[in-house]
């Protein structure tokens, strides 16, 4: 069975959040359409959900290892971008409380359950991955699920990248670890 994961597609990481991406707004409108398609029996979003992560905040970012504050719990800018919203989604899963995390296998959900476990106890052997940002987040989270034994497709054309130059790097990264990516 085959589920769907959406990635941080979150107020932040969109036009005029403090560290948006450009076309993230289309992303969480396109993301929404798909889902109401109910092409997926099983969807999972991903969400940062920073408390104090160290040094992955930065005043002066350098954009590779730190960033700007973030996603901060209890902001605004931590919610899902409309038109998404939690009931579209199955499960959520949080990452980055106390530390940097871009893959979605780092969080948990509220209930303490392990992405890759959940995905694996709903019979779910293959992923498409969506989301924000294709260079960072996204990218994590296939090569992750890649690892865990999942069949993984990115869905690029439902992914904003943060620097677009990155993104024949990631290419390469996907298809080593055999990752498909489609439009």
């Amino acid at each position: 069975m085959k589920a769907l994961i959406v990635v941080d597609v979150q107020n932040d990481f969109c036009e005029g959040g403090s560290l948006a991406v450009a076309g993230g707004a289309q992303v969480a409108a396109d993301v929404a359409e798909l889902l109401a398609t109910k092409a997926y029996a099983t969807v999972a979003a991903t969400r940062d959900h920073h408390i104090d992560p160290g040094s992955h905040f930065s005043d002066d970012p350098d954009f590779v290892d730190s960033w700007p504050r973030h996603c901060v719990v209890g902001t605004s800018g931590e919610e899902l971008h409309p038109p998404l919203e939690p009931a579209m989604f199955d499960e959520i899963f949080y990452k980055g409380e106390y530390a940097a995390a871009y893959s979605g296998f780092e969080g948990s959900s509220a209930d303490g359950v392990r992405l890759a476990d959940w995905l694996r106890a709903a019979g779910v052997d293959a992923v498409d991955v969506c989301g924000i940002a294709t260079d960072h987040c996204v990218r994590a989270t296939a090569l992750d699920a890649a690892r865990e034994g999942f069949a993984v497709r990115v869905l690029e054309r439902l992914t904003a990248a943060v620097s677009p130059d990155n993104l024949p790097t990631v290419h390469r990264e996907w298809a080593d670890a055999g990752v498909a990516f489609s439009d």
